[in-house]
C-alpha cells in the first residue's frame, strides 16, 4: 500500500485555489487545474493497487506572456503538497550528440532535491537525540576525563598513572553539571574552542562522458576515497558555531542514509513536480542546420521522460511515470500545435493565462501575502522608517507600470519591481542617515521621482 504521508495536508481543490489566491492575483483557470491535478494524485493513492500504476498524471501547459505568475504558481503548488520541485528551461537542453545538458539531468536534479528534503527530515527526527550527544561532547572538550596510561617506574614494572589530574570523581561531576547548566543557559557562547573537522577539499577532477558529467562526479569520488583518506583540520570557533558543527556530524552518525535514498526516489517517483519553462522555444524547427537544428531533437528526448522512462542516477534506478510535468511558454511565436504530436498528448491540460490589467498591479501591490509594498514597508522599517502609501500613489505607480508594459516590451508583475525600486532608490540611499521616521508616499510624490523618467520613452526603455 502507498504510504497515507504522502500529502502531509490533504487539501481539496477549492482549498488549494484559496492558498494560491494569497499569494498570486487572477489567474483563476490556471489555479483550477493545477488544483484538480494536485487533488489526482491523492486520488490516485486511494484506489486498488492493480489500477494505481495505471492512472497517469495529467501534466499541464500553461500558455501566457512573461510576469503573468506561471512559475509562481508552479513553485506555491509544490510547497503545498510537501513535493520536490525543479523548475528547468527547456532551451538549456541539447539532443543527445551535441554539446548541453541532456534531459536526464534533470530527473537526476530533481532526485538531489528530494535527497536534501528526505535526510532534513530524519535529522529533524533525530534533533533531540542528536543535541544530548553534542552537549556531552562539548562537555568533554571543555573538560576532558582522567585518562590512565602505563608508564615504566623507578624499579623498572610498568605502573599506570593519571594523565589529566582534576580532584576526585564527585569533584569532576560537580564541575561537568555546573558546565551543562552554563552550556544551556548561553554564559559560554563567548568561549572559543578548537575543533577538529573533515577536511573535504579533494582533487578537481573533469571528466566528459555520455554518462553525465553528474554520474562522473560520483564515480571520481568514489575512487579517490581511497587513494585520498580524508584529513582532520583543527577549526578555531566559538561555542554556538561548535555545537552547530557537532550537531550536523552527530545527525549525520543517527541517520540511517539507506532510508534516506530509499524515501527521496519515493518521493521523487510519487510527488515530484517538474516545472519546464520556456518549452514555445523548443517548439518547430523549420531548418535542418544553423543553431535551431537541435530543436526537435530535445522535444524527442523530453518524450520519454515525461511518457515515463527510467533514469540512471547515483542514488539508483528513478522512475518517471508519475512525476507531474508543468510546462509553460509565451507560444506568441509558435504554437501548441507546433510540438510533436506525441508530446502534445502528454500534455493534455491546456490553460490560457491573461495579461495584467492596471486593475490587477494595484491588486498585486497591495493584496498578497508577500505584496510589494509589505516588502519594501518591512525593509525600511529595519532602520526605522515608517513607509505610508497612500491609495492615489498606488494607482498611479500600477497606471506606471502598465503605460511601460505597453510602450515597451510587456513583462508583465515584473515591472513593478523596476517601477518601485527607482522610486524608492533615493529613500533606500538615504535611510540609515534620516533623522525622519514617517514618509508619505503620495501620488505626487510619485509622479515628481517618475515623471522625467516615464515621458521621455528613450530613456524609459533603459531605466523602466
Amino acid at each position: 500500500m502507498a504510504k497515507q504521508d504522502d500529502f502531509v495536508e490533504v487539501l481539496t481543490p477549492r482549498e488549494i485555489v484559496s492558498e494560491l489566491d494569497k499569494y498570486i492575483i487572477g489567474q483563476d483557470a490556471a489555479k483550477r487545474s493545477v488544483a484538480v491535478a494536485l487533488r489526482n494524485r491523492w486520488r490516485r493513492q486511494q484506489v486498488p493497487d492493480d489500477l494505481r500504476d495505471e492512472i497517469a498524471p495529467k501534466n499541464i501547459i500553461m500558455i501566457g506572456p512573461t510576469g503573468v505568475g506561471k512559475t509562481e504558481i508552479a513553485r506555491r503548488l509544490a510547497r503545498l503538497a510537501k513535493s520536490p520541485f525543479l523548475k528547468v528551461e527547456a532551451t538549456k537542453f541539447t539532443e543527445v550528440g551535441y554539446v548541453g545538458r541532456d534531459v536526464e539531468s534533470m530527473i537526476r536534479d530533481l532526485t538531489e532535491l528530494a535527497i536534501s528534503m528526505a535526510k532534513d527530515s530524519a535529522q529533524e527526527i533525530v534533533k533531540e537525540k542528536a543535541q544530548e550527544l553534542v552537549e556531552e561532547r562539548m562537555l568533554d572538550i571543555m573538560l576532558p576525563k582522567r585518562k590512565e596510561k602505563l608508564q615504566v617506574g623507578e624499579d623498572g614494572e610498568k605502573e599506570k598513572v593519571l594523565e589529566v589530574v582534576r580532584g576526585d570523581k564527585v569533584e569532576i561531576n560537580s564541575t561537568r553539571e555546573k558546565l551543562r547548566r552554563m552550556l544551556r543557559n548561553g554564559k559560554l557562547d563567548g568561549r572559543y574552542l578548537e575543533l577538529e573537522v573533515d577536511n573535504h577539499n579533494m582533487p578537481m577532477v573533469e571528466v566528459f562522458s555520455n554518462a553525465g558529467i553528474e554520474e562522473m562526479e560520483f564515480n571520481i569520488k568514489e575512487v579517490f576515497g581511497n587513494i585520498f583518506p580524508g584529513k582532520k583540520k583543527r577549526r578555531r570557533v566559538k561555542v554556538p558555531e561548535a555545537m552547530e558543527i557537532l550537531l550536523q556530524e552527530e545527525s549525520q552518525k543517527l541517520v540511517d542514509m539507506d532510508r534516506v535514498v530509499s524515501e527521496a526516489i519515493r518521493m521523487t517517483e510519487q510527488n515530484g513536480i517538474i516545472f519546464l519553462d520556456e518549452l514555445d522555444k523548443v517548439a518547430g524547427s523549420e531548418s535542418g542546420y544553423g543553431p535551431d537544428v537541435s530543436r526537435e531533437g530535445v522535444q524527442r528526448d523530453i518524450l520519454p521522460i515525461v511518457e515515463g522512462s527510467t533514469v540512471i542516477t547515483k542514488y539508483g534506478m528513478v522512475k518517471t511515470d508519475h512525476i507531474l510535468f508543468i510546462a509553460a511558454g509565451a507560444f506568441n511565436v509558435s504554437k501548441p500545435s507546433d510540438l510533436l504530436p506525441e508530446l502534445q498528448g502528454r500534455f493534455p491540460i491546456r490553460v490560457e493565462l491573461d495579461s495584467l490589467s492596471c486593475g490587477d498591479f494595484v491588486r498585486i501591490l497591495t493584496e498578497p501575502k508577500n505584496a510589494l509594498i509589505t516588502q519594501y514597508e518591512a525593509l525600511l522599517e529595519t532602520e526605522g522608517i515608517t513607509l505610508v502609501f497612500e491609495e492615489s500613489a498606488v494607482q498611479e505607480i500600477a497606471s506606471i507600470a502598465s503605460d511601460v508594459n505597453e510602450r515597451t516590451e510587456n513583462i508583465g508583475a515584473r515591472r513593478l519591481h523596476t517601477v518601485m525600486e527607482k522610486l524608492l532608490d533615493e529613500v533606500s540611499f538615504e535611510a540609515p542617515d534620516m533623522d525622519a521616521e514617517k514618509v508619505d508616499i503620495d501620488r505626487k510624490y510619485v509622479v515628481d521621482k517618475l515623471k522625467d523618467i516615464f515621458e521621455d520613452e528613450n530613456l524609459s526603455r533603459y531605466i523602466l
